[in-house]
């Protein structure tokens, strides 16, 4: 399944929606738009990851990587990892959690939670 990376502001946040594969060969795509957006100006990201249905240890380290350079820029990076259901929940949030890297990202339900203002995230 290929990678496709629609963009969109909200507010006062850059939304990236990510729908498909988040491995070695998409990932460095995710990485370009992150680094664009930074580049453009935009320090409010919003990781849009409802739709991604894999994610290996490449799109972590993406995650972990545009988490660090919008915190050094002074910027803020939500993550939208919405619960499908109670058995199976978002692939991208049991790979976060399995490695223990979960409780580094604000994590929202939602776009709308993610760039609402006084948003709450989920808990770990």
């Amino acid at each position: 399944m290929a990678l496709t990376v629609d963009t969109s502001r909200e507010g006062g946040w850059f939304v990236l929606r990510i729908v498909g594969e988040l491995d070695l060969v998409s990932s460095p795509e995710v990485r370009r738009q992150v680094h664009a957006a930074v580049a453009a100006g935009r320090r409010d990201v919003v990781l849009d990851l409802g739709e991604v249905v894999f994610c290996d240890s490449s799109g972590v380290g993406v995650l972990i990587a545009a988490r660090r350079l919008l915190h050094s820029c002074g910027g803020r990076l939500r993550l939208v990892l919405p619960a499908r259901g109670a058995a199976e929940g978002s692939h991208v949030n049991r790979v976060l959690a399995a490695l223990g890297v979960r409780r580094l990202f604000a994590v929202y339900a939602d776009t709308a939670a993610a760039t609402g203002d006084g948003a709450t995230p989920l808990s770990a």
